[in-house]
């Protein structure tokens, strides 16, 4: 079936775009421009017309991209129509009109990987890139959309191959038993290498896929110390309700923030202290466990309190929640109102206010040089999604079955059920196997038109 759709953001617009896949893609341009139709791969000036009723649609921009060498793999045509409303709906209304059928999302990416144009960590990339809103993170999106997941992924592969011949012919020569042996035995070294890698990539600290989704920042400390307005400063904007009572957060709020090209994702939360309040109890337990998730935790302290506390009643001043990564930044707030005694303040802390923005820039600063340490590595991470972490997983423990197999235990049939597992794992990275089950996820991330 051919199919279409708006390809650009809907809305009023200079240029609009709307894309045609299929068989029936030539003879809907046919009906459109009336007769005149474009050289492959030009851009040509043409006048469209409604398919049924003959109306001037609009005077527009097209490209005749016949297959195999389009985006689908198949007869493709593009659209470039002015961004106007009336006109977008009366050139979708004619190719509706002409049988054409509305794509769903992620259908044009989805027909590229059934023909063979990309693989499943490709298409993934274009959809970060597409989603992306931070340099790095466009950055990691455009390098594995250009191959360079798939690239390692299929060295990974290969090598599981060769060991597998091996095994196989180990098989094949049962019945000689030093061939046999000799045979199996040259599986066992490329194996071994194999795991060494599996393990260095899993071994990444999660580094793509935090850039990928936003690192995580908890923002906690005891009511009214300047949480949500320490947010909104960052943010640019109210995005929190900032008030004089205590206990005003009672859930975690998130704002994104791009520094310096890093995504962030802030999270205020409710104030740590002692209360009887099933409520608020629970916004505690929420900010407690927002920082045990987090890649970073500020606790955050009133500089106008007679010491820093984060709980403001209790015995003794607990230590703020570790992060995930153990990272804690200690920001004294509120140093317009007075100066805090740091004899008695944490060792390293950052003194800010966050309603006249004195020491922002070197909490921002402190921000960005953990992530540049974190996560700012020039080479691409070999794994952005779970999707990825949990298939190198399976492959990792298939292998270390048939390592622990090797000392003869096992049959060697069964061994060689061992690799068939770790090379269906690996298949399934770059979409080599049947992987329906995940193919429906992983498209309805797009957005119709792509």
């Amino acid at each position: 079936m051919t199919i279409y759709a708006l390809s650009t953001a809907p809305g009023r617009a200079g240029i609009a775009v709307i894309r045609i896949s299929g068989k029936a893609a030539s003879n809907a341009l046919h009906a459109l421009c009336r007769g005149r139709f474009p050289a492959p791969r030009i851009a040509s000036f043409r006048r469209l017309r409604h398919t049924r009723t003959g109306e001037v649609l609009d005077e527009a921009v097209v490209l005749w991209l016949p297959g195999p060498a389009s985006f689908t793999g198949e007869d493709m045509v593009e659209l470039h129509v002015h961004g106007g409303r009336a006109v977008v709906a009366g050139v979708l209304e004619a190719l509706a009109s002409f049988g054409l059928r509305l794509a769903e999302p992620g259908e044009f990416t989805r027909r590229a990987f059934g023909n063979g144009k990309i693989d499943l960590t490709e298409a993934e990339g274009l959809a970060d890139l597409i989603n992306s809103e931070t340099a790095f993170q466009r950055r990691q999106a455009i390098a594995q959309h250009c191959g360079a997941l798939r690239g390692q992924y299929e060295l990974w592969r290969a090598t599981l191959l060769r060991a597998m011949a091996y095994v196989e012919a180990s098989l094949d020569f049962s019945d000689e038993g030093d061939i046999a042996e000799s045979a199996f035995n040259e599986a066992i070294p490329e194996v071994r290498r194999l795991v060494a890698e599996l393990n260095r990539a899993l071994a990444d600290g999660r580094r793509g896929e935090i850039v990928r989704e936003g690192i995580q920042v908890a923002i906690v400390g005891a009511p009214n110390a300047g949480k949500s307005s320490l947010l909104n400063a960052l943010a640019g904007r109210e995005a929190a309700i900032v008030f004089h009572e205590p206990g005003t957060t009672r859930d975690v709020i998130e704002v994104a923030l791009d520094l310096d090209g890093f995504p962030f994702v802030l999270r205020d939360t409710a104030g740590l202290r002692e209360t009887d309040s099933p409520v608020e109890r629970e916004g505690i337990r929420r900010a407690l466990a927002s920082a045990k998730e987090a890649d970073v935790v500020l606790a955050v302290y009133d500089a106008t309190a007679p010491h820093p506390v984060l709980f403001p009643q209790g015995k003794g001043t607990p230590l703020p929640p570790l992060s995930r990564t153990g990272k804690v930044i200690p920001v004294i707030n509120k140093i317009d109102l007075g100066q805090p005694d740091l004899s008695r303040s944490p060792e390293e802390s950052l003194l800010i206010s966050a309603k006249t923005g004195e020491g922002l820039d070197a909490l921002k600063a402190e921000l960005v040089r953990f992530a540049e340490e974190s996560f700012g590595g020039r080479e691409t991470p070999l794994i952005t999604r779970a999707r990825h972490r949990q298939e190198i997983e399976r492959a990792r423990s298939a292998l270390d079955q048939f390592l622990a197999s090797a000392d003869g235990s096992e049959h060697p049939e069964v061994a060689a059920e061992h690799l068939r597992e770790a090379a269906d794992a690996l298949g399934r990275l770059t979409g080599r196997l049947d992987v329906e089950d995940v193919l429906g996820q992983i498209f309805s991330e797009f957005c119709i038109g792509k």
